[in-house]
């Protein structure tokens, strides 16, 4: 599979497949940064600047230099292309914040499958969400994003191991401000959830 953006007059002639795709973690992990990075659109973003009300909720930890964030949603679009297969995915980065969960039922409604963004510096940070998911049983891979100020280096398998995630959930370390590299964690994501969509029982008087 493929990293391709699709001219019109490719798109008349290949079936589409539309997915949607939420891009959930903790606050200041870089979900705003993925979806401006790969989308080839230009992405909507709902940033706020950060005020000193919120110096007591938002831990600045590692990002002390942000000085936004998001309080509703980010969306982009972008395009897969492989063989005769085109997908469309739709993205919505949701904010991080506990006190802006209430908005996740919504925003995951109708999601193929997600991505939770993790930094290794607070990796705890990432647990509400791969619990969220794991409940309503969504298909999502782990992106691990690098920090370039980040004194911690860790493999694929130490992330998997400190998060206790099973062998079928994908960890794939990659740069959210690079479009090829998040492009790559989108693309893993969509072979998983389609993997998850075979390997589910057929309805009852499916035929077979």
């Amino acid at each position: 599979m493929g990293y391709d953006a699709s001219s019109p007059r490719q798109a008349e002639a290949t079936a589409v497949t539309v997915l949607k795709i939420v891009i959930m973690g903790g606050f200041g992990v870089g979900k705003t940064t993925m979806v401006g990075s790969v989308s080839e659109i230009g992405p909507l973003t709902t940033e706020a600047p950060l005020t000193y009300a919120s110096a007591g909720t938002d831990d600045l930890a590692g990002v002390e230099g942000k000085t936004t964030t998001t309080v509703g949603l980010d969306y982009g679009k972008v395009t897969f292309t492989s063989g005769g297969a085109k997908f469309e995915l739709y993205l919505f980065g949701t904010p991080g914040q506990e006190r802006y969960w209430f908005s996740w039922d919504d925003l995951v409604l109708g999601a193929a499958g997600a991505v939770v963004l993790a930094d290794t510096r607070k990796l705890a940070d990432a647990f509400p969400a791969l619990d969220y998911f794991e409940r309503r049983q969504v298909p999502f891979v782990v992106g691990v994003n690098s920090f370039a100020d980040s004194p911690y280096t860790y493999t694929a398998e130490d992330v998997r191991q400190a998060m206790t995630l099973p062998d079928a959930v994908p960890v794939v370390p990659f740069d959210a401000r690079d479009a090829n590299s998040s492009a790559h964690v989108l693309i893993t994501l969509i072979a998983t959830a389609l993997d998850a969509a075979r390997s589910r029982p057929a309805p009852r008087g499916a035929p077979l």
